[in-house]
């Protein structure tokens, strides 16, 4: 089974930029795609074969998450069933018969100007520990592998420049320790545990020349239970520098693995 993840920043945006094609091209039997900004009703995504779901947030052109499957499905939930993290469309659980699929948007922390880490206490103190919770009572029924944008570098390693980032929005001390919890209760960051010493980006900025110069933070993440770890071959990024350069679709790039399932 293939598992593709991608925030595309907009996807009506993005299939402008050739995101079918690029579907058409890596044909994953799973695709999580993140930070839609839009409901079903204002895409024309075109698919054959496949069933998707959609959970867009209450707020026009924000947020949102979209599974594309291949695969048959036995039931879909949207959210995590608490209400005030819900509204934001940031989650969609899809269950196989032999394991549990999270698309999952983590909330950031922050990046008005003016109130940088507005929404940090949320994020580490609600919103981490009831995600949490949840992933942990479906792994009690079944493995999980959780995908998408996590919004944080975890280690200095996931991050081109550990020092002057130290305590902005993604690299918080509370952020990080925060997805440690999410390390010890029993999940794995799939690419580190795959990849120890190797410095791949999944997001760069669109100021300057982050890209170009690959400046880049690794924030998204496949996290799977580790009794699942041994039937996944490896994590890849798929589009790094100097790919795509001027062409980019999203200022993410998807991440993919490959599991025997």
């Amino acid at each position: 089974m293939k598992i593709i993840s991608w925030n595309v920043n907009g996807i009506r945006a993005c299939l402008k930029k050739g995101l079918e094609e690029f579907i058409s091209h890596h044909s994953p039997d799973i695709m999580c795609i993140q930070e839609t900004k839009a409901d079903q009703s204002q895409v024309d995504l075109n698919i054959d074969s496949h069933e998707m779901f959609w959970n867009s947030a209450e707020r026009k052109g924000y947020s949102g998450t979209l599974i594309i499957s291949k695969e048959k499905i036995k039931e879909v939930k949207y959210g995590i069933g608490i209400e005030k993290h819900d509204n934001e469309g940031r989650v969609i659980t899809i269950d196989l018969e032999k394991l549990f699929i999270v698309n999952v948007y983590v909330p950031n922390s922050g990046s008005d100007r003016k109130e940088p880490l507005k929404r940090l206490n949320y994020r580490t103190q609600e919103w981490d520990v009831d995600f949490l919770s949840y992933l942990k009572s479906l792994a009690e029924k079944k493995p999980v592998i959780a995908c998408g944008d996590f919004n944080v570098a975890h280690q200095e390693i996931d991050i081109a420049n550990p020092s002057s980032n130290r305590g902005n929005s993604g690299f918080t001390d509370e952020e990080r320790e925060s997805f440690s919890t999410f390390l010890s209760e029993g999940f794995v960051d799939v690419f580190r545990e795959k990849n120890s010493a190797s410095r791949p980006y999944t997001w760069w900025s669109y100021m300057g020349s982050a890209y170009k110069n690959n400046t880049g933070w690794r924030i998204d993440y496949f996290l799977a239970s580790k009794t699942i770890l041994p039937l996944i071959h490896s994590e890849e990024v798929l589009i790094s520098p100097p790919d795509d350069l001027g062409e980019r679709k999203s200022d993410h790039s998807p991440i993919k693995i490959e599991l025997d399932i």
